[in-house]
């Protein structure tokens, strides 16, 4: 969701305009409607003065509902190890291999190189 529409939501709910608003912080109204239609960045301090004008606490503006989403389980997200291609096993071996080599080839080598990879990637393999 996005900033602007969950301030604009809070304002609603609680019966304030934008000239309300506008008395309560100092922030133009030409602003706070740029705000809520998501056409400017908001700074934390304007942030902190938006929720204190709403009343609610500042997390409210960045999550739907009373209470923030759970935390995800870090037990059950993978490793960045598990992500990497080539962070290990045999993968890091070959990529470790292919990085020495590369170290080892002067500056024209190493551009047909990765012309001919460039070349091999774009074919198109059969269906």
């Amino acid at each position: 969701m996005k900033i602007g529409t969950t301030i604009r939501a809070h304002r609603l709910q609680k019966g304030l305009s934008q000239g309300d608003i506008e008395k309560k912080t100092g922030l133009l109204r030409c602003y706070l409607s740029r705000v809520e239609n998501g056409h400017t960045v908001l700074s934390i301090e304007t942030l902190e003065k938006l929720a204190c004008a709403l009343e609610v606490p500042l997390y409210q503006l960045f999550y739907e509902g009373d209470e923030p989403p759970a935390l995800p389980d870090p037990r059950k997200q993978k490793t960045d190890a598990e992500v990497l291609w080539g962070s290990r096993g045999e993968r890091a071996r070959m990529l470790g291999g292919l990085l020495r080599s590369l170290a080892h080839m002067d500056e024209a080598d190493r551009r047909f190189l990765l012309l001919m990879a460039q070349k091999i990637a774009s074919r198109r393999r059969p269906g």
